[in-house]
């Protein structure tokens, strides 16, 4: 019996402890308890639907608390407004403490440093006021409510291009942004949310995107430039294999392929744009995004050898035979692509991107595409940044040729009637190398919508813009074919040779 009763004094103790352990703590102290557990936002999620309700002695900035009983509009007086429906009252229930009649409504302010999701698209987003509103009424989870819940979030110097997210929490603990059962409506320069459900709350602002109305005439901006490009891409190659000279040219042959890259590069990104809007179709997804990456690495490889092709012309004028020279340039072109798509293709980086959300919660301007932004920097923007340097060297290079060469021209009619050819003779060969591609990089800051339109125009138009540069010199070429003027660089396009005459 002496044991026994040992026994039950040394474990008696621990029922007080675990009782203590297990009593709900103010509502406001929860994110502070929380803090300490591995997943902070499930602890918060939980505790708030079994603490107090206590009021804190000192009022605390990042919470609020209130008793509703009936559907109204509550100021939080903390740059926030709620509006709670009569169906979300009557769908929760009251806690400890609190009349059948009256819920507790409860407001955490939460920092953005504890929303960390796997969404790499939307790294580049701020949200407004660089909170997360979390809200809970009763204990009572609700969700898929007719009568949404309308949160108002005081817009004070902030852009208009935003939209109402929620966190949405998987199994794992871990979570993203989601736009789902959320409407966004802009009203008096506020941001008015309506869910249907309740849970952390946002305004997702991503600065570097445009309105809306600048997103649907970029969206027919490129989709008419590259259906266009396609129809003179395609007549452009029909129209050199039909001037090559039998003994074949290089130069033609280098700019035929380039125009082959244009016009695989426009199919595949229609394409894309229409398969990444149906469902149920994820493998065509990803062999689209595949296909236009690879388009796109082959345009920006073209270019190069443009730059390159350019370089033997123009500083090697002599001694330029290089064995199998269109066998090799083939290899690269078509080969670089290649060997970085199927790299690309095993780590399984293709498929949806989302460049943009409406007001209503709804995709606009999907994409099959590279769906990891690392994978995307790397082969796309450090390619682009590698090609367009090599090629601006080159352009440099025709410039300071022209100009010495202008500068030994004794006729002053002849001087300012070559003029004018040589400035649209640079402006051709700024789009045969690519040029207008640099625009992508000047996307930010006051000059980003201006940048946008103008790089949009010029390179989903860039067959077109081609095509005419193309007519333009062959007219001007037959008609001064008799016509030899010393010290000029003449340019041809079929040819794309540089000769210097005296």
């Amino acid at each position: 019996m002496r044991g026994l009763f040992y026994f039950v004094l040394w474990i008696f103790p621990i029922f007080p402890s675990t009782t203590q352990n297990e009593t709900p703590v103010p509502c406001y102290k929860v994110p502070q308890t929380c803090m300490d557990q591995a997943n902070v936002l499930s602890c918060i999620e939980e505790g708030m639907r079994t603490c107090i309700s206590k009021t804190p002695r000192i009022p605390i900035p990042n919470f609020f608390s209130r008793p509703v009983s009936s559907e109204e509009m509550v100021d939080t007086k903390r740059g926030y407004k709620i509006h709670v429906s009569e169906e979300a009252l009557e769908r929760s229930s009251s806690r400890r403490g609190e009349t059948s009649k009256e819920v507790e409504l409860i407001v955490s302010i939460l920092n953005e440093t504890l929303f960390k999701g796997n969404d790499s698209h939307e790294s580049s987003s701020i949200l407004h006021g660089k909170s997360v509103l979390g809200v809970w009424l009763g204990v009572t989870e609700i969700r898929n409510l007719s009568q949404p819940i309308q949160l108002r979030f005081i817009n004070t110097n902030q852009s208009a291009n935003g939209v109402c997210v929620y966190w949405h929490l998987d199994k794992n603990g871990k979570g993203n942004w989601s736009t789902d059962g959320c409407n966004t409506i802009i009203d008096r320069g506020d941001f008015l949310c309506s869910c249907n459900h309740l849970s952390f709350f946002a305004v997702l602002i991503n600065p570097e995107i445009p309105e809306e109305s600048h997103i649907v005439s970029l969206n027919y901006i490129s989709y008419i430039g590259s259906v266009l490009s396609i129809v003179f891409t395609a007549l452009m190659i029909v129209m050199f294999l039909c001037m090559r000279k039998k003994q074949g040219d290089h130069s033609a042959i280098i700019h035929v392929q380039l125009s082959g890259s244009l016009f695989l590069l426009h199919t595949s990104f229609l394409c894309s744009v229409w398969f990444s809007g149906q469902r149920d179709i994820d493998s065509v997804c990803q062999a689209l995004g595949l296909l236009l990456h690879w388009c796109l690495l082959a345009t920006f490889t073209w270019t190069a050898i443009e730059g390159f092709h350019l370089y033997l012309l123009l500083v090697r004028v002599f001694n330029i035979y290089i064995k199998r020279y269109l066998l090799k340039l083939s290899l690269v072109g078509w080969g670089v692509p290649t060997i970085t798509v199927m790299i690309c293709g095993v780590t399984k980086v293709y498929g949806k991107y989302k460049f943009y959300r409406d007001k209503e919660g709804s995709t606009d301007t999907p994409l099959c595409w590279i769906s990891t932004q690392i994978v995307s920097y790397i082969t796309v923007n450090g390619y682009l940044v590698l090609v367009m340097l090599f090629n601006m060297v080159m352009l440099g290079v025709v410039l300071v040729k022209m100009h010495k060469l202008r500068s030994r021209t004794l006729q002053i009619k002849d001087h300012q009637r070559r003029a004018w050819k040589e400035w649209v003779s640079i402006l051709g060969l700024s789009c045969v190398l690519g040029v207008p591609w640099l625009l992508a990089f000047s996307s930010h800051g006051p000059m980003s919508l201006l940048s946008l339109y103008v790089f949009t125009i010029l390179n989903s138009f860039q067959g077109v813009f081609i095509f005419a540069w193309f007519l333009t010199l062959t007219c001007q070429a037959r008609k001064e074919e008799h016509i030899s003027s010393k010290g000029t660089i003449q340019v041809s396009f079929n040819s794309n040779e540089y000769v210097t005459t005296r």
